[in-house]
């Protein structure tokens, strides 16, 4: 890798096409999950390793319980082995780990191995890494303006006062800086409802590369692309 590349500081990543790529090997969807959230481990070294300190993944959507059952229980159960795995991995490599979205749809266990997680990992200083599950971007609006609705009719806030600030303070991802690059693979291009109010001047790559094949060589790439951006101004940067 150029040791010149400016490494941006954080960095947010839509994991698709787990499903067509084991499908193209004759495999079932399942299969692409489970090599899909392996490679969410290598990425994460990856990443920290090259001076990324914060990494965000979509890795279950509000709209991801419209898939057929047996692929939603399939993927919670993932989940579930993944918490286990990330405490593992948070310790040796004192990542902190932080999860986004509406937790209270996920079953108790789900939610108490998420909790476990974060306060083992919350003073760590290695990567922030946070994974979006049970998370939509106009859900977590909603939630946030909720919050602020219920201060008002309480006497707490003025509505006057709500600001950006204010509104970006009961986000999910309140305290963490916005994305300077979003990454999609799979040749997908669209956000999907994923951090929409977060990735407003975001930096915006993507990739015909399914997620499960997604390697440090591809990160190096979607870097050396966010380089000829011009993040003043917009656009790409020209010469002189």
């Amino acid at each position: 890798m150029d040791e010149s590349l400016k490494i941006p500081q954080h960095v947010a990543i839509i994991l698709d096409g787990n499903g067509r790529w084991a499908k193209a090997k004759g495999m079932p969807r399942n299969y692409g999950h489970v090599q899909g959230a392996k490679t969410v481990e290598v990425i994460c070294e990856d990443a920290y390793r090259m001076g990324i300190q914060y990494l965000t993944v979509y890795a279950f959507s509000t709209e991801n319980w419209n898939r057929p059952k047996d692929e939603v229980d399939a993927l919670m159960k993932l989940l579930r082995n993944y918490m286990k795995t990330c405490l593992t991995t948070a310790a040796k490599n004192r990542m902190c780990v932080k999860v986004l979205g509406d937790k209270t749809r996920l079953d108790q266990d789900l939610q108490d191995r998420i909790a476990e997680l974060e306060e083992a990992t919350k003073d760590n200083d290695g990567l922030h890494f946070q994974v979006c599950i049970n998370y939509g971007g106009r859900d977590e609006i909603v939630r946030a303006v909720k919050k602020l609705a219920a201060k008002v009719q309480n006497g707490e806030l003025e509505s006057a006062q709500i600001t950006e600030e204010l509104l970006a303070n009961n986000l999910d991802t309140a305290g963490i800086p916005d994305p300077d690059l979003l990454i999609r693979t799979c040749n997908e291009q669209r956000i999907s409802n994923f951090l929409p109010w977060q990735l407003a001047y975001t930096e915006f790559y993507f990739t015909p590369v399914a997620w499960p094949d997604f390697a440090k060589e591809e990160l190096v790439k979607a870097i050396e692309a966010y380089n000829k951006r011009d993040r003043k101004y917009g656009g790409l940067k020209t010469e002189g």
